[in-house]
Parts: C-alpha cells; sequence; structure tokens
C-alpha cells in the first residue's frame, strides 16, 4: 500500500496503529531515513525546525529518485502538525514522507494548524487470514477464497494476529507479551499522551474493558464499579480507543423499527487473552472486519463502516459492513452452531442487505465464494475471512 502510495500520491503517508503491531519495521524498510521523536538527538532536531531536519537530510542535494523519511512518534510533539504544515509546504516537493506513531493520527490533538490535503492516512492492524494468504494490495473488496494453512488459522486464534506472539507460537512467551504491553500502554503512552491523575482508576477500567469484549458498554454501570463520574469513563474510554486498545461498534438504527440507537459494543484489539469462546469468536471476527473496512476505505475502494444491529425485542445481529451508506453484508458469528438464526433473516428484510452469512468457527474450509449467495447462509469463517482484507 505505501510502495503505490507513493507511486501516485506526493501527499504525506501518515501510518496509525496499535503498539508493537509492525509499524515502525514496516515503514522504515519503505524509507530511505529515520528520524525518532523518542530519540534524545533527533527530538532536539525536530525542535530546531524544519530547515534543520532538511538540512540533515541532505534535500539540497539532487538524486536518481526522491528520498523517503520516516517520522515516527512524531505526534508526541505538542507542535506537531504545525511543524509538518511547514515542512511539507517547504520541502514536500524534494522528499516523500511517511508519518508513523501509535495514537489516532487522524483525531490526536484536534484544532491548531490544518493539514488538510496535505496526506493519507492507513490504518495498520494485526495479522488476518486473508495477510497470511495476499500481500498485495486489492482493487477489489472481496477476493477469491483460498485455503489458510491449519497452522496459521491456529496461531491466529490462539496467539492473536500481534507478529510477534503470532510467529513466536510459544503460549509462555504470548501471555508475557500480552502483559508487558498493556503494561506499557497504561504506565508509558498514557502518561506522554494525556493529563490522566488517577491512573490506578483507569488501569482498573482497562481490566473491566478487557474482561468484557463483545458485550455492549454501558458507561454508569462501569463509572459505578470505577468509583468516577460517568464522563469520565467515557473520556477514559475515548483514550484507549485513541490508544488502540479496543475499539467501538455502533448501532444502526435506519429503518429499522425498535433499534437501539445508543449503546455501541467494544471489543479489544488483541482477542487472544479471551477466555470466553464465543466473546473470543466474535472478537475475532471483529477485528478482521475493522481490518477490511478500514483498509477498504483507505484504498479508495468506498466508504466503509462497522456496525451491529439489536432491537428493543432483543434480536440481534453481531455485525452489519455498511458500504457508501447503505446496509451490504449481514454477519452473525457462532462457534459451533450450524442453525440459521431467525434475527439474521428478520434484519436482512429490514436492511435491505445484499449479504447475510453465519461465519461458523469450526466449520471446516469450502472453496467456494461466500459472496455468491445473497440469502441467508451458513458459511464457514475460514473462507468468509480469506475473502477480505
Amino acid at each position: 500500500m505505501l510502495k503505490e502510495h507513493f507511486a501516485r500520491n506526493r501527499q504525506m503517508a501518515f501510518v496509525s496503529g496499535p503498539r508493537q503491531v509492525g509499524k515502525t519495521t514496516t515503514c522504515r524498510l519503505e524509507g530511505t531515513d529515520y528520524l525518532n521523536w523518542d530519540n534524545t538527538d533527533d527530538r532536539r532536531l525536530f525542535l530546531r525546525g524544519p530547515a534543520a531536519v532538511a538540512e540533515r537530510l541532505d534535500l539540497d542535494r539532487l538524486r536518481p529518485h526522491l528520498p523517503i523519511a520516516v517520522f515516527d512518534e512524531l505526534h508526541k510533539h505538542a507542535k506537531w502538525k504545525s511543524f509538518l504544515k511547514g515542512f511539507f509546504d517547504v520541502y514536500g516537493e524534494r522528499i516523500r514522507l511517511i508519518v508513523t506513531g501509535s495514537s489516532r493520527l487522524d483525531v490526536f490533538r484536534r484544532g491548531g494548524d490544518s493539514l488538510m490535503g496535505r496526506y493519507f492516512l492507513y490504518r495498520m492492524h494485526p495479522f488476518s487470514a486473508a495477510e497470511c494468504l495476499h500481500v498485495d494490495a486489492p482493487s477489489e473488496p472481496i477476493r477469491p477464497p483460498m485455503p489458510l494453512p491449519d497452522a496459521d488459522w491456529k496461531a491466529l486464534c490462539e496467539h492473536g494476529g500481534f507478529p510477534e506472539p503470532f510467529l513466536r507460537r510459544d503460549s509462555t512467551f504470548t501471555v508475557r507479551w500480552r502483559g508487558l504491553r498493556h503494561d506499557q500502554l497504561m504506565k508509558e503512552d498514557v502518561r506522554e499522551l494525556a493529563q490522566v491523575q488517577e491512573l490506578g482508576s483507569l488501569e482498573h477500567l482497562s481490566f473491566l474493558l478487557a474482561e468484557r469484549s463483545a458485550q455492549q458498554l454501558i458507561f454508569s454501570g462501569l463509572a459505578q464499579e470505577v468509583g468516577v463520574a460517568t464522563d469520565t469513563v467515557r473520556r477514559w474510554v475515548d483514550l484507549l480507543e485513541r490508544l488502540h486498545f479496543g475499539f467501538r461498534v455502533r448501532p444502526w438504527f435506519a429503518n429499522v423499527a425498535k433499534a437501539l440507537r445508543k449503546e455501541p459494543k467494544w471489543f479489544l484489539r488483541d482477542w487472544s487473552g479471551i477466555d470466553d469462546a464465543g466473546a473470543r469468536a466474535e472478537t475475532f471476527v471483529a477485528c478482521h472486519l475493522l481490518k477490511a473496512v478500514e483498509g477498504w476505505s483507505d484504498l479508495g475502494l468506498g466508504r466503509f463502516e462497522l456496525r451491529y444491529l439489536r432491537d428493543k425485542l432483543k434480536r440481534e445481529v453481531d455485525f452489519l459492513v455498511v458500504r457508501d451508506r447503505k446496509p451490504w453484508l449481514l454477519i452473525e458469528v457462532k462457534t459451533r452452531d450450524t442453525a440459521l438464526t431467525d434475527s439474521l433473516r428478520y434484519f436482512q428484510s429490514a436492511t435491505r442487505a445484499k449479504h447475510a452469512l453465519q461465519a461458523v468457527m469450526e466449520l471446516p474450509y469450502v472453496d467456494a465464494d461466500c459472496f455468491s449467495r445473497t440469502e441467508p447462509t451458513v458459511v464457514p469463517a475460514r473462507t468468509l475471512l480469506s475473502q477480505l482484507l
């Protein structure tokens, strides 16, 4: 995706994603120069201003190809937008830029200088079933199905999609890595990116959210358990989402009678530590779908959103993919149940979504296109997820 970006565009590439997902490794492979805000020497250079950075990158020298510089964790700089705006406006024709960081770069530090028109955002995710099979950027959202090796499928389910535990495939290492990543998030990222006075209470909230992946968020209930105000819990959940600890999926209610409108569902970014089989399966599919809708949107293949459906009669479908503001794909996740749910039929009729699929985790791969069917259909999760991003 980065290669295609710089072959076609002059804009900066912003690469955002969770800690330890491989952003720095990937971007350095594409870049010719690397500067990191966390490096003391590089930080002094950034603080001296765009001209000093341009001198360091030797931009006055004629080259056969434009250099590609990587600015890592620059969003920790209080005036990072002003710096980038000035640097790009003066030197943008002599260099290509990748800006990467562990916060959501599209919303961090709102206000100040606008970077509109100067960058495209790419959101990086852990490995998915499809990425184990393909490394090219698709030209269409849906790929043909392909069988994923059993070892890779098992590793994804047990160790998650973050590169180190996925590749090591060692249970002891995965447990230790997961704990260390959580500690780094709470003790480093939160301290550096937000002024939170009650870190102990925030950490308690993070443990509660880790236990409740694939459940609805009831902010008032969480506030009582943590012992803080409801508005504080809302701000903290927003902070944890910005730091990619988890993400919210909001309900879809257009043209659905008695649909819920407010309560979002919460999902962890790392499904490997979830004990409940049903919650783990739903989170596993949620992460794959989020990667697909964000990747398709970043590639310009359309405007995609991830939602869910539930009404006051407690009928529910786990996920709805909205394509160009219209319901397109309904997905219900099951661990092993192959009996088609009535809710899937009902909500397909209500939303007029083109596809309605019940993805079953324990079904073996079937070499058939899940998207060839428009009526509600039971499909193997392995087949469905191989066709995404």
